[in-house]
């Protein structure tokens, strides 16, 4: 179990930590901070995932299984005072665990090797909890990679890290590609690459009756506020748009992604 409690923010390894709160330390050392004890459960599930875990007290007592799981993966703990997790975790409320992981993003080459038949892709999506909640969904409708593409958020944004819930330690992503190159590897590896926005001239049902979404798909999202610019939709081989029955004027993105993909996930397991 963990030794010695840190109770200094001068202390080495607790300076190293808090500066991954900012995304070009995360990029330079190639880590980033997980909260909780279901993003801890789930980084153990990577071999060499968890680098370092953070722990109070009280959080020891009550996961013992996840402090001694961490330390048989030759992770170091390190037990803090509450002041100090308060000023490492990004929530009010902080669960008493935190780990340092290793990045898990991974090629575009190698996540389109498996021949995926389900991606799911972020172009322009800058809310970073939208952004985690659309890859929690795609992880949960069976998506087998989501790409972020470099005018999206960073799926390693401590929102974006907690709102997947740990679908970033389930599901292969794919983070930084241009979307003019991305879709040409796309359509490359035999995938349909369909562009949800509401002013698409085939709806989700059309596509649904005409059997588009049986085909291997990737499903492109847009932009909380102002959908997808022109030069995405131009590279897409279809706009569908989700059919509004009622009044509202739209769905938010995590809502239309869920329909979307599931759409997809039925129509090709059907």
């Amino acid at each position: 179990m963990a030794g010695r409690e840190l109770t200094s923010l001068r202390s080495p390894r607790v300076k190293a930590a808090r500066r991954l709160a900012k995304r070009a330390f995360r990029r330079r050392e190639g880590r980033f901070l997980a909260e909780g004890p279901q993003a801890v459960r789930e980084a153990l599930r990577i071999p060499g995932g968890l680098a370092e875990l953070f722990t109070t007290a009280e959080a020891e007592a009550r996961h013992p299984e996840l402090v001694l799981a961490a330390e048989r993966a030759g992770a170091p703990v390190l037990r803090v005072s509450g002041e100090i997790m308060a000023e490492l975790a990004q929530t009010v409320t902080p669960q008493g665990l935190l780990a340092v992981c290793e990045f898990v993003d991974v090629p575009l080459g190698k996540a389109l090797e498996v021949r995926p038949r389900l991606v799911t892709v972020l172009a322009h999506v800058r809310d970073p909890g939208n952004a985690g909640t659309v890859l929690r969904t795609a992880d949960a409708a069976g998506s087998e990679t989501v790409v972020f593409t470099d005018a999206s958020v960073d799926p390693y944004n401590g929102k974006c890290v907690r709102a997947s819930a740990g679908s970033l330690f389930h599901v292969p992503v794919v983070v930084g590609p241009r979307f003019s190159e991305l879709a040409a590897e796309l359509k490359g590896a035999g995938l349909t690459v369909l562009a949800a926005d509401g002013g698409g001239r085939r709806t989700l049902d059309e596509a649904i009756d005409e059997g588009l979404l049986a085909r291997p798909t990737a499903w492109v999202f847009g932009n909380e506020a102002w959908g997808l610019p022109d030069e995405i939709l131009t590279h897409a081989d279809e706009v569908v748009r989700v059919p509004i029955y009622g009044h509202a004027e739209s769905l938010n993105l995590a809502t239309a992604a869920a329909v979307c993909l599931y759409a997809s996930a039925r129509a090709q397991r059907g």
